[in-house]
């Protein structure tokens, strides 16, 4: 068999386990082993499994996920995510469309202590989700506009999607924090734009007026520990005070302190923040597992290095390169979650990017490139026929149906597609602050 051959075998053999509604981790473990057993036999795959699974895990960079999950968990559990909406629609309220846009304001900050994008979408939609059906808003545009906000999760820093392609690459987390930032504050401007103009375009998804509630000291002193969060875990990780794993670790301290000021944590609360986190990382970390295994069962095959050698005789510009793998990514999300795809594809697609010319230095360009990827796994979280986001959000939403809530969902795809290519075109947007830490 050709390897060609065998590694379409084994993708097609991962797809399949997928489809039968195998979970992913399990999926590429089983097809990586089989693979691995085809070509090197049992015991080579015994004595990979023996060292991999230590030499994985006793990373001390891993860390980091579990103290950002428990950080996005306590300020679920704590009540925060409420007041947040409070602020974000006394001040966007007197806008046609204020309330929609408060929502993706709401998730912008929450997200900048969550990063999860499905915590997020979650979370602001169980807040969010009741006053903008009150107020009259439709189905369409409040599960569109809550799954697109939801994105913000893992756009804005702290990102775990961000934090894994950094181990896997090798890079710097806090300059990948940095990236992330004008990207992210772009997104949420598209998004707020989005809105505007659709709720006048297409009549009805919107109330004609809007009651604006005041900005008062209550509502203005709900979003100070959030701002207090940010500002002591990325000036702490900018200023040198710490590293991100211990910026990771404060975060979390600072935002159970935050819940129990707040009086909105209880002991069933605090048990269950720390349950969701050890369900969420061992999650992870199973996954890290199964694309360890299906990654060194291709690496055999030879066909990344084969892939990467013909790319590189078709002649293309690199910045066609990658736009063909940003548009992968979109397919692949189609059918894989993107912890899932970063895994999976970083070992493939990453060394490929590497040895390209794109004018700038190979850790600016391994930074840009992680940023277009983080772009584009978004993208996946909304596009159907899966979109996660917008699933866990019309779930909540029972009275709406899917079709609607992909509808909904068109016009923030519209904004992230031109967000994409604004910063594939221009990589500058995305190192400008990173510039400043080097």
């Amino acid at each position: 068999m050709s390897s060609i051959s065998l590694a379409l075998l084994i993708f097609g053999m991962m797809l399949l386990l997928m489809a039968l509604r195998t979970p992913i981790a399990v999926a590429m473990f089983v097809a990586g082993s089989v693979g691995y057993i085809m070509q090197t036999g049992w015991h080579p795959l015994a004595e990979f499994l023996n060292t991999q699974a230590f030499a994985r895990f006793a990373s001390y960079d891993l860390s980091v996920i579990p103290l950002f999950i428990l950080m996005g968990h306590f300020a679920t559990q704590g009540g925060i995510s409420k007041a947040l909406f409070g602020f974000a629609a006394a001040v966007m309220g007197r806008f046609k469309g204020g309330l929609a846009m408060a929502a993706v304001l709401a998730c912008a900050a929450f997200g900048a202590i969550c990063g999860s994008s499905v915590a997020t979408a979650a979370t602001i939609t169980n807040v969010a989700l009741p006053e903008m059906k009150r107020h009259g808003y439709s189905g369409r545009l409040s599960t569109g506009t809550l799954a697109a906000g939801g994105t913000l999760g893992i756009l804005i820093p702290p990102s775990v999607p961000l934090v894994i392609y950094a181990i896997l690459t090798e890079q710097n987390i806090a300059k990948l924090f940095a990236a992330a930032m004008i990207p992210g504050v772009i997104a949420m401007v598209g998004y707020m734009i989005a809105i505007a103009i659709y709720v006048r375009v297409v009549p009805g998804q919107a109330p004609e007026t809007e009651e604006a509630e005041k900005i008062t000291i209550q509502s203005l002193m709900g979003v100070v520990p959030i701002a207090f969060i940010f500002l002591l875990v990325f000036g702490g990780i900018y200023g040198g005070f710490f590293t991100p794993t211990e910026g990771a670790a404060v975060g979390a301290a600072s935002t159970f302190f935050a819940a129990l000021a707040k009086r909105e944590i209880n002991w069933a609360k605090f048990k269950q923040c720390f349950y969701s986190t050890a369900e969420s990382s061992a999650m992870i970390f199973m996954i890290f597992i199964g694309a360890d295994v299906m990654n060194s069962s291709l690496a055999l095959t030879q066909v990344p290095n084969q892939l990467a050698a013909v790319v590189g005789s078709w002649g293309l510009a690199p910045i066609m390169v990658v736009s063909v793998i940003l548009l992968f990514y979109v397919v692949l999300g189609a059918v894989m979650d993107e912890l899932s795809m970063l895994l999976l594809t970083i070992p493939i697609f990453f060394p490929m990017i590497m040895g390209m010319d794109f004018g700038m230095s190979k850790e600016y360009t391994a930074i840009w490139f992680g940023i277009m990827v983080l772009m584009t796994v978004g993208f996946g979280m909304l596009a159907p026929p899966v979109g996660l986001n917008v699933y866990v959000v019309n779930g909540m939403a029972k009275d709406v149906p899917i079709s609607e809530s992909y509808k909904g969902v068109m016009p923030f795809l519209i904004s992230d597609t031109i967000r994409t290519i604004l910063l594939l075109l221009f990589p500058g947007i995305s190192l400008w602050l990173v510039k400043y830490l080097t």
